[in-house]
C-alpha cells in the first residue's frame, strides 16, 4: 500500500480531545503516522483533499445482527459490511441469536472463519450468556473468551433467574468478561408490543410499562454491588431507568449503558396507524422519555449509542402489529441520524462522536475508536451539512425494514477507510 495523506480535513477525535483542521498521514502499513494541523506531508504520498469534510475514527457499533448462519435471507456478512461501511461503521459487535445459536466453541470457530472470509469490516462476535439463550445454564465463558468472543449477551432475552444472574456475574468477574444484558422483566412484558399508555390504548394493543425495564436494572445493579463484573445494559428507553442509573453511579457502582439511535430519534407517536416498521424492542416510548435519554447522554449517564440493527424480511413486517417481527435496519443511518441531534442543538458534536467511537471501544477493551499516532487507520469521512432523504430501496442492507423511511437528514458519509484503504466512497 502506498502512503496516503488526507489533507485540509476537520479532524474530530474525542480520544485526543482534538477538533482542528489538518492532515492525516497514513503509512504503508495502514497505520496513522501523524495527525493534526502540525502533521507533515510527503511528495511521494497519495494526496486526498477533503476540504469542507470531517474525519472521525471509524464508528464502533456495539449491537448489530448478522444473519449468518441460518438467516442469510435477512442479512449476510457481505451485505452487513456494505451497509456498515456506507454508514462509516468499521467495527461491529455481532449478536449470537443465529441458527444455531453461538454458544459453543465450534460455532465460534465457524463464525470467526466465515466473517474473516466474507466480511469487509472488523467483526467482534458475542456468544450467548446461557445455552440456547434459554436462561437456564451458563455457557462456558472461559473457553469462548479464549476463542475470540468479545462479550456475552442473550440479545433480546433477559436472565430472569436472580440466583443464576448472581452466579453469572461472579464467574464473569473472575475471568474478566463483559456481560451485556437486555433489561426487561418477562412476566411484565409478556405479549406486549408497544409502550403502555395512550397510544397503546388508542390502537388497541397490549403495552409494556417502563417498570419492566426498571425492575431488571435495579436487580442487576444490586447484584453488581456484591459481584462487581464488567456489566453493560444493552439499551435503555425510559426516564425511570435513568433515575436508577444516576442513583447507582453516584453510589460508585461501575457499569456502562447503551441506547438505540431509534429511541433517541423517535417516540411512540411516530407509530401512527400501526406502522410495523417502528415495532422495536425496547419499544418507542413518550417524548418525555426521549428527551430524558438525550439528557442522559449529556450528563454521562449513557455511554454508547448503538444502531440495534435488526434486518427482517418484508413478509415478517407486513403483518398485524401484534404479530409483526420486531426490529429495524439502522447501521447505515446510525451516524446521519445521530447528527440530527447536533443540528437541532440537542447534543454537542464531540459528545455524539464520543458515544459512537472511543466509548464503546473502551467498554469492549479493543484498540479501536481513536486516531492516535500508531493506531490502525479506520476512518469515517463525512459531510456535516449534506442533506439527503432516506429511501429504503437505496440502502445496502439485504432487508429494507427501516423505521425512518423518507426522513430528511443532514450529514452524510462520503468516504470510509479500513486499515488505510478506501473501502467506500460516495
Amino acid at each position: 500500500m502506498k502512503e496516503k495523506i488526507l489533507t485540509n480535513v476537520r479532524i474530530i477525535d474525542p480520544s485526543q480531545k482534538m477538533d482542528e483542521i489538518g492532515n492525516i498521514v497514513i503509512d504503508e502499513k495502514g497505520k496513522i503516522k501523524s495527525i493534526g494541523k502540525k502533521s507533515g506531508t510527503s511528495k511521494s504520498a497519495e494526496k486526498i483533499d477533503l476540504k469542507g469534510l470531517v474525519a472521525i475514527p471509524g464508528l464502533v457499533d456495539m449491537k448489530a445482527f448478522v444473519g449468518e448462519p441460518g438467516f442469510e435471507y435477512k442479512e449476510n456478512f457481505r451485505t452487513l459490511s456494505q451497509a456498515a461501511l456506507a454508514g462509516g461503521v468499521t467495527s461491529i459487535v455481532t449478536m449470537p441469536n443465529t441458527k444455531p445459536v453461538i454458544d459453543n466453541v465450534s460455532m465460534v470457530d465457524f463464525i470467526i472463519r466465515r466473517g474473516r472470509d466474507k466480511a469487509k469490516v472488523n467483526l467482534f462476535p458475542c456468544a450467548s450468556i446461557t445455552r440456547q439463550m434459554e436462561g437456564n445454564q451458563m455457557t462456558e465463558f472461559g473457553l469462548l473468551k479464549a476463542r475470540g468472543i468479545i462479550g456475552f449477551s442473550d440479545v433480546n432475552k433477559t436472565i430472569q433467574n436472580s440466583e443464576l444472574m448472581s452466579r453469572i456475574m461472579n464467574y464473569a468477574s473472575d475471568i474478566d468478561v463483559l456481560i451485556m444484558q437486555h433489561a426487561e422483566d418477562y412476566e411484565l412484558a409478556k405479549n406486549s408490543c408497544i409502550n403502555q399508555g395512550e397510544v397503546a390504548t388508542r390502537l388497541g394493543l397490549q403495552g409494556v410499562s417502563d417498570i419492566a425495564e426498571k425492575i431488571i436494572i435495579e436487580r442487576d445493579l444490586s447484584l453488581l454491588s456484591e459481584f462487581p463484573c464488567r456489566y453493560h445494559i444493552n439499551q435503555i428507553s425510559s426516564k425511570n431507568s435513568l433515575n436508577v442509573i444516576k442513583k447507582n453511579k453516584s453510589n460508585g457502582i461501575k457499569f456502562s449503558t447503551g441506547v438505540s439511535i431509534n429511541n433517541l430519534s423517535l417516540n411512540q407517536n411516530d407509530i401512527g396507524e400501526f406502522r410495523t416498521f417502528l415495532k422495536l424492542s425496547p419499544p418507542l416510548r413518550s417524548e418525555e422519555d426521549r428527551l430524558s435519554l438525550i439528557e442522559g447522554i449529556k450528563n454521562d449517564l449513557i455511554d454508547v449509542i448503538v444502531s440495534d440493527h435488526i434486518p427482517e424480511d418484508e413478509e415478517s413486517k407486513r403483518l398485524p402489529f401484534a404479530q409483526a417481527a420486531t426490529g429495524s435496519i439502522s447501521i447505515e443511518t446510525l451516524l446521519s441520524l445521530s447528527l440530527e441531534l447536533y443540528h437541532n442543538e440537542s447534543l454537542p458534536l464531540e459528545k455524539i462522536i464520543k458515544c459512537l467511537t472511543i466509548n464503546p471501544a473502551k467498554i469492549l477493551k479493543i484498540d479501536k475508536g481513536s486516531l492516535k499516532e500508531g493506531s490502525v487507520a479506520d476512518i469515517c469521512v463525512f459531510d456535516l451539512e449534506k442533506p439527503w432523504v432516506v429511501k429504503a430501496e437505496e440502502l445496502k442492507s439485504k432487508s429494507k425494514n427501516t423505521a425512518i423511511e423518507n426522513r430528511k437528514l443532514q450529514g452524510k458519509v462520503k468516504m470510509t477507510l479500513l486499515q488505510g484503504e478506501v473501502v467506500y466512497s460516495n
